[in-house]
């Protein structure tokens, strides 16, 4: 692993003038936490047009800015066994299948058992623009399984951090959801901002404060109550499935968060959100060659659907 620091350099375009910094590199390093973007441009180490500014700062056109990331810091992390399966690895880059119940990276109450832990006791260095989150250019919820890429080598961090900010990356996913959709297919386009009164919460926001989301879906079967759905992001906003199914009186099965939850009398318990990242599809960040990877449903999906089609394949009556 380099153990210098490295320079990004970034020039604003249309879209963003007139926005703050800070606000800025939040949409281009969505996988940087806020406040460790906050801290470097505090510490002089963001300039736009070769001067230290404060994160107020508004933005004009062609605004020239260079962020020095330093190099990482020693981690305060404990490696743990893996739980995961490998599905590729080279000198560059790890594919894996996240199991359900598995968070990505440090936070609150999950300090030494996440996906990060795991992967330190596979690779010891692994490039770290935020000191919690080696490696990891993207992520998944909890309780989301599935599909992840994670880099091994600071060139290789670079190439997908830039991949998914400029939307290059193919993500699709299947959910149950509850209901499910009026048409068989089609397209979302609703903002999504930090929800007014829950803070835990992402919604579609309709007032100036989210910002743009687009989602695409196609039905894969029907029951009584549920659907599958084959999904598609076009963006990848905090909680964007979650949020845009929900507000499309759908709501992922089992999300308690966004009205996922079934009732005690439909005799139908999800043991978590059925949400599951199916296909990521990215170009190779050094050699540049495309590369695809699927990962099966995972058992409790699987089980709850054969349980549909066992139970439905003699009976029409819906709770909904």
């Amino acid at each position: 692993m380099n153990a210098e620091a490295h320079d990004q350099k970034l020039r604003v375009r249309p879209p963003h003038v007139g926005s703050r910094l800070d606000h800025y590199l939040v949409h281009h390093f969505p996988d940087h936490s806020r406040a460790a973007l906050g801290r470097l441009i505090k510490s002089g180490a963001v300039l736009v047009n070769g001067r230290e500014v404060k994160a107020g700062q508004r933005l004009r056109l062609d605004d020239s800015i260079t962020i020095a990331f330093p190099p990482p810091e020693p981690l305060g992390l404990v490696p743990r066994p893996v739980t995961f399966t490998i599905l590729y690895e080279d000198r560059d880059v790890l594919v894996l299948d996240k199991p359900p119940g598995l968070v990505v990276h440090p936070g609150d109450g999950h300090r030494q058992d996440t996906l990060v832990n795991e992967l330190l006791s596979l690779h010891v260095r692994l490039p770290a623009a935020d000191p919690e989150r080696p490696g990891i250019v993207h992520r998944l919820d909890r309780d989301t399984s599935g599909v992840m890429v994670v880099a091994l080598r600071e060139q290789a961090m670079r190439g997908l951090t830039e991949q998914f900010m400029n939307r290059e990356v193919d993500k699709t996913y299947l959910a149950l959801l509850v209901r499910g959709p009026a048409e068989n297919r089609g397209r979302l386009e609703a903002a999504i901002g930090r929800h007014p009164k829950n803070r835990k919460k992402m919604a579609v926001r309709q007032d100036g404060k989210g910002r743009w989301a687009a989602t695409s879906w196609q039905v894969e079967r029907r029951w009584p109550g549920f659907a599958l759905v084959r999904i598609r992001l076009e963006t990848g906003r905090t909680h964007q499935i979650r949020v845009h199914m929900a507000s499309l009186g759908c709501p992922v099965a089992g999300d308690r968060l966004y009205g996922g939850q079934l009732p005690a009398k439909s005799g139908w318990q999800a043991p978590r959100q059925m949400l599951h990242a199916h296909e990521l599809a990215f170009r190779h960040p050094l050699a540049g060659h495309r590369m695809a990877f699927t990962s099966p449903l995972p058992e409790d999906m699987t089980a709850f659907l054969a349980r549909l089609d066992s139970h439905f394949g003699t009976e029409e009556e819906s709770w909904c």
